[in-house]
């Protein structure tokens, strides 16, 4: 078991344990002596660290962006905290927890899986149950899915968190649709279920969360978009006619426009009732999860008063405490026809690396 985590740190403590380094940088000091900077995380928080005294040979030594063992003492810097190394090791393969390090969803990867490709592929639609099957046969890319974080630092912001996000949009929206007459709900479902899905090749997620350079060059809404030509093709091999191109356009326009705004990202307003419905569903699942987070979390028990900080996504600041808690166990809860309560789940909303800034690359 991990001895202490970056979060429980304080100045004056020293810490020897597997970290993850990246963003390494060689530079020189006012003294002309040559220095280390980086980044240094866990899966509670990042930190800056320094290594004093450092040669050319020690920082080639150093990965990219990985796992090393460091031995290093806690200071503090102008009010936070700072990590001198001492010293560095590899990091034996067995030595450590993944689950230490990257912070990850703490529910069940394959069973939500599961539920989302089954409510994808009840489509209805033999043109968009086929082009959703050709994404569910990517292998490659529904393991990427099942990994990826939803967002560097804005909302589920961990490893599966992409995975979750786009689940609980997709049973909201095939809970709310029924009472849109009209709607159709399995390209709203659909849309959800791309909206993200180039998050897998923007994202880099393997030792710590970032963007890809053909991220920052194309981005996910592009890219997820552009991605629909390929997969209709090889819909329309399977099915042995061709995918629809209205079908086809009415996908991308979703995608090109889930952030509802130019200014938030999108590269086109909604302009059809599912693109709406998809925009208002992801939005209000990334929002209630960052205002969760942060009011409602474990995250937030750390903070002082009734008041989170300033929150550029709400313009404003949000109130933390829940003013109506229930008086008995089980009050409130749904009944059944038979006059019994329905169990539900009680769910501890955690984001440690959560970031109170606004992001358009959400």
């Amino acid at each position: 078991m991990r001895q202490r985590y970056l979060r429980d740190c304080q100045a004056g403590d020293i810490v020897e344990d597997v970290f993850v380094l990246a963003n390494k940088q060689f530079a020189a000091g006012s003294n002309g002596k040559y220095y280390i900077k980086a980044f240094i995380s866990d899966k509670t928080q990042q930190v800056t660290a320094r290594m004093w005294n450092a040669t050319r040979e020690i920082f080639n030594a150093l990965p990219d962006s990985g796992f090393l063992k460091i031995r290093a003492r806690i200071e503090n810097y102008q009010n936070n905290l700072q990590v001198i190394i001492e010293q560095v090791w590899p990091a034996k393969e067995g030595t450590f927890d993944m689950g230490d390090l990257m912070p990850m969803t703490t529910k069940d990867v394959p069973a939500m899986f599961e539920k989302l490709k089954g409510l994808v592929l009840a489509a209805r639609n033999r043109h968009l149950k086929a082009l959703m099957e050709a994404y569910f046969a990517d292998t490659k890319l529904m393991a990427g899915f099942q990994k990826a974080p939803a967002a560097q630092s804005f909302h589920h912001a961990y490893l599966g968190g992409l995975l979750e996000h786009t689940l609980n949009a997709v049973e909201v929206a095939d809970a709310v649709c029924r009472f849109y007459p009209g709607i159709n709900r399995d390209v709203v479902v659909a849309g959800i279920f791309l909206h993200d899905i180039a998050k897998t090749w923007e994202l880099q997620y393997e030792t710590s969360f970032g963007y890809t350079d053909c991220g920052q060059l194309v981005g996910h809404v592009v890219k997820s978009a552009m991605w629909i030509d390929g997969k209709a093709e090889a819909a329309s091999l399977a099915l042995g006619e061709a995918v629809p191109q209205c079908l086809i356009d009415v996908l991308q326009h979703i995608v090109l426009s889930h952030h509802g705004l130019p200014e938030h990202g999108a590269a086109r307003v909604p302009s059809t009732p599912e693109a709406l419905m998809v925009h208002t569903l992801e939005n209000l699942d990334a929002k209630m999860m960052m205002a969760l987070s942060t009011t409602r979390g474990e995250g937030a028990a750390t903070g002082e008063g009734n008041w989170t900080e300033y929150l550029k996504a709400f313009s404003g600041r949000l109130y933390r405490p829940d003013v109506a808690p229930a008086d008995d166990e089980g009050a409130g809860e749904p009944v059944d026809e038979g006059g019994g309560s329905i169990p539900t789940m009680k769910i501890a909303i955690t984001n440690p690396l959560f970031d109170s800034g606004f992001s358009k690359k959400r």
